[in-house]
């Protein structure tokens, strides 16, 4: 009976063993369930951060709707391509701007889009900004106004365009290389403000070589009759060719360059603009133009 009694014992503890293997087998978690749960905590994690996202999205939406329909008078006139937001805040003041026929001079005035806002008489239409890169081919110029019958840079793009735009900065008639146009008040009162610094690289060929002495003197600066001129870098294209060089200038006088080199009896044969506000000519052939992209219109306004 002791042998018997022993025997069930231990058939009984294997199988009370076995069960609790079973329970455990039930209750512990594998790797594979461990996956699964990360799984869904990160789709459960998606889903609240595109929940996010609509809301986002959503406020956003209303925001720009509210900006398309009410925006303060100072922009409105900017838009417009009059001028930059601070002079048209002058012009507020002055009394020069009218909304629905009436005089308006208190700054900060909110205006919609469906308002009749005029400048000096003229009904003022805000446009979207448009901003153009153009590589000018020689013989045309920058001016908007070809009562002369000159050949403008403008006719190369007025047809591929509705805004009306205008050139920032000047550009001679022989001159070629690249110039900006844009409606953007703003920007253009930006690039063209001396204080700013704007960089301007040449490419000069003149009509016979730049001596070593000149060279020299060019370096150290010229003075003219509006001041004094230092290039920020001048170099020989060629070594072996010393009737061409590049010229960098963070000034935007007029006729600049051509007076440097005149000052020390040397004729500008060719004068090409290749770089402009870190803009440069890459993919761009004479002649041809092209929108900027959104990183460079941020670019150009953190100058």
């Amino acid at each position: 009976m002791v042998r018997q009694f022993k025997k069930n014992t231990g058939r009984k503890n294997v199988r009370a063993n076995k069960n609790n293997r079973e329970e455990d087998k039930k209750t512990r978690k594998s790797p594979r369930d461990d996956k699964r749960t990360k799984i869904s905590n990160k789709s459960t994690e998606r889903k609240g951060w595109k929940n996010k996202s609509k809301t986002f999205a959503k406020k956003k939406k209303a925001a720009s709707q509210r900006f398309s329909t009410e925006m303060r008078l100072n922009r409105f006139i900017a838009h417009a391509g009059i001028c930059s937001r601070r002079e048209a805040d002058q012009y507020i003041t002055a009394g020069l701007v009218t909304v629905n026929g009436k005089i308006v001079k208190e700054l900060g005035t909110k205006v919609l889009s469906s308002d009749d806002v005029r400048f000096d008489g003229r009904k003022l239409n805000p446009e979207k900004k448009v901003y153009i890169l153009l590589n000018k081919p020689k013989g045309f110029v920058t001016t908007t106004d070809d009562s002369q019958g000159d050949k403008t840079a403008l006719s190369l793009i007025k047809n591929s365009i509705t805004e009306r735009v205008y050139p920032v900065g000047r550009m001679e008639k022989e001159t070629t290389g690249l110039i900006l146009f844009t409606n953007d008040g703003d920007l253009s009162k930006r690039l063209t403000n001396p204080k700013h610094k704007i960089q301007k690289v040449y490419q000069v060929t003149l009509n016979k070589p730049l001596t070593k002495n000149d060279f020299q003197k060019l370096s150290e600066g010229v003075d003219l009759e509006d001041g004094t001129i230092i290039p920020n870098e001048l170099s020989f294209i060629n070594p072996n060719e010393k009737r061409e060089l590049g010229i960098e200038l963070l000034s935007g006088k007029n006729r600049l360059v051509h007076r440097m080199f005149e000052l020390l009896g040397y004729q500008v044969q060719k004068l090409d603009r290749v770089l402009f506000a870190g803009l440069t000519k890459k993919n761009l052939p004479r002649g041809k133009w092209r929108e900027l992209s959104d990183k460079e219109i941020i670019f150009l306004k953190m100058k």
